[in-house]
């Protein structure tokens, strides 16, 4: 049912969040602790989105390959620090696409976005969900998957002006009423401010003077990580998160 990460403060290194801490995301790939019955590894695929220093949009690297066996990815993430990434690993739902594209972070201009669960029914549970997108953004979705179509309905709503938490709380509001049983952890970041969801999943938050980071999983034993209820929102930047209920 993937893992998820996204980190806002200093920059660091990408490889002290993607391989050195003791449960990296790397580790999560191929032992998670916490998959709640939805499978046993995170091997069809991975991403990662980050902020250059200065830089007015993300930089996004994906691979259908399973994290470990990308052999460019240890010195792209020791060359490259960033105060601003999400990455996310996979573990497709039977009968979904194993491609590169169908891997998260999905992006549309300063936007990342990243869902870790799975949703019920699909593909008719969500079908009028669907029917209310732009044609066109139906016709180019990433992938005929879920997370896809969750990002174009959360996309949809980000251009409509509604501010982010809102956009994405809505869209969990909605997918769980047409689909109930769903997991929808949803992460979106601009870079500047984090926002996330817990439906069916598990998520942790470490938060402090200066950055903060939200993952699926904890990266390490430490005292300053904290379990984020299920049903929550978070809404956080790189020194203040806020957990609220989703509705």
């Amino acid at each position: 049912m993937c893992r998820h990460l996204g980190y806002l403060g200093p920059p660091v290194p990408l490889r002290d969040l993607l391989l050195d801490p003791p449960h990296a995301l790397a580790t999560q790939a191929w032992a998670p602790r916490d998959m709640r019955g939805g499978g046993t590894v995170n091997a069809d695929g991975f991403g990662l989105g980050w902020w250059p220093p200065g830089a007015a949009g993300p930089v996004r690297y994906r691979s259908a390959m399973p994290i470990w066996s990308d052999a460019a990815l240890p010195g792209l993430a020791a060359a490259t620090s960033s105060g601003a990434v999400l990455a996310a690993v996979r573990s497709a739902t039977v009968g979904m696409p194993v491609t590169e594209t169908a891997a998260a972070p999905f992006t549309d201009g300063r936007w990342l976005f990243s869902h870790n669960g799975v949703v019920r029914g699909w593909p008719s549970s969500v079908a009028a969900l669907a029917r209310g997108l732009p044609v066109e953004d139906l016709l180019t979705l990433d992938a005929p998957t879920d997370a896809a179509l969750l990002w174009a309905l959360v996309r949809d709503r980000l251009r409509a002006g509604e501010p982010p938490a809102k956009a994405v709380a809505a869209v969990v509001t909605e997918v769980a009423a047409a689909a109930p049983g769903s997991r929808l952890n949803l992460l979106l970041t601009d870079g500047t401010r984090l926002i996330a969801t817990t439906l069916g999943h598990a998520l942790s938050l470490r938060s402090g003077r200066d950055a903060t980071l939200i993952s699926s999983e904890p990266l390490d034993p430490g005292p300053a990580w904290r379990s984020v209820p299920d049903g929550s929102l978070v809404v956080a930047t790189a020194t203040e998160a806020e957990i609220v209920p989703l509705t």
